[in-house]
């Protein structure tokens, strides 16, 4: 009898101790969604606030407190942000310098990730140091030595002055690198027994293996070359050849702080090809984070 008392002192504990620990996990949970929740806030409500001010007259913008919806919305802020600016222009070099500037960064990581990944050549280790040093380099250390070789080539104002020296990437090379190690060796290995060389193997192998890390290289170097603004500034003086996030700060000092609606609608014109952009890549990025929830 003492035995069993004991038996069932020494288990009541555990059989309390257990609804603890089921609850623990809802609380992780909730306080997960509660800071996602707070997150979303962050960015939707400025998101949120800029698309509406692009709908109101600039007396209800600058009501206190402020109005959530617009009484009336004003569509024709959308065409007098187009008429302010030569949108045309800005949105032809943005589409050009954003698509061969994405086009050269994506082939450079692809071919060097391959090369560090499956490759072996004297000194494979020391370059992929190199471009790991690369990546702790500032952005803008390499702004005053990249004008003087533009300057020295004549290529001030032109496409080529844009691109080129934007070409480089090292964080495609390292990310894509570290993917590449990653995929099956076996595959890889059947593939070179058959007779595939480095290229097809790379185009008709690696790449098809790689398609929601390629998708998401692919909407960070677009998104950070549609979204620049520093180093198309100081490689060009002319309207002609200015890109929109230039063309947005040289409409904000024409318009002023009188029409603030209109300068709202000129950003929302430059976000657009953006989250085109994301929607079309969005199905590849759940793809790769749902094979990594997998792998995990």
């Amino acid at each position: 009898m003492r035995d069993a008392l004991a038996a069932g002192a020494s288990v009541r504990p555990i059989a309390a101790a257990r609804p603890l620990a089921r609850r623990r996990p809802g609380l992780w949970r909730l306080t997960g969604h509660l800071a996602i929740a707070l997150l979303v806030l962050l960015i939707g409500v400025p998101l949120y606030w800029m698309a509406i001010a692009s709908l109101k007259s600039l007396p209800e913008i600058y009501t206190f407190p402020p109005i959530w919806l617009p009484t009336t919305p004003r569509w024709e802020n959308f065409p007098a942000a187009w008429r302010s600016a030569p949108f045309d222009r800005f949105y032809l070099n943005s589409i050009v310098t954003t698509g061969l500037t994405s086009a050269a960064k994506l082939a450079n990581a692809v071919l060097c990730a391959y090369a560090l990944a499956f490759l072996r050549f004297p000194g494979r280790d020391l370059v992929f140091l190199v471009i790991l040093g690369a990546l702790m380099i500032p952005v803008q250390v390499v702004v005053l030595p990249n004008y003087l070789t533009v300057a020295e080539l004549g290529w001030i104002n032109t496409y080529q002055g844009i691109v080129v020296p934007e070409a480089g990437i090292a964080f495609g090379a390292f990310l894509l690198r570290q993917h590449f190690l990653t995929l099956p060796r076996e595959v890889l290995d059947a593939a070179r027994v058959d007779g595939a060389g480095h290229l097809r193997t790379l185009f008709a192998v690696a790449l098809p293996l790689s398609r929601p890390i390629l998708a998401t290289l692919v909407l960070l170097t677009a998104v950070g070359r549609w979204n620049d603004y520093l180093w198309p500034l100081v490689v060009t003086t002319t309207k002609e050849m200015r890109t929109l996030p230039i063309g947005i700060a040289w409409m904000h000092d024409v318009e002023g702080n009188t029409q603030w609606g209109v300068v709202m609608a000129g950003v929302i014109l430059v976000i657009l090809p953006v989250l085109v952009l994301f929607a079309w890549t969005q199905r590849h990025l759940v793809e790769g984070i749902a094979s990594g929830a997998v792998k995990g």
